[in-house]
């Protein structure tokens, strides 16, 4: 099991066979979460498609087919008027 440790700064080094198996080059992300048992994931953040984040003013409630195909529809109108500026 590969060991790292923690800088002053709150920096570690991914060991390099950790680095390898999950295809990590330099600039590479990683996203940190904490499950339920307080363990720590660390796995390479993917940046999520161009919608994501569009339903966020739902605040994660279930949302109808026809809220998201509205929301999407509003997003798109608002960055159409963004680029005619």
């Amino acid at each position: 099991m590969p060991v790292t440790t923690l800088t002053s700064k709150g920096q570690v080094t991914v060991p390099k066979a950790i680095r390898d198996r999950l295809g990590l080059r330099e600039g590479d992300k990683l996203e940190f979460t904490l499950d339920a048992k307080g363990r720590i994931l660390v796995r390479p953040w993917r940046e999520g498609p161009a919608w994501a984040g569009m339903l966020r003013e739902y605040g994660g409630q279930r949302v109808r087919v026809e809220e998201m195909t509205e929301a999407v529809r509003r997003r798109a109108a608002e960055k159409a008027r963004r680029s005619r500026r």
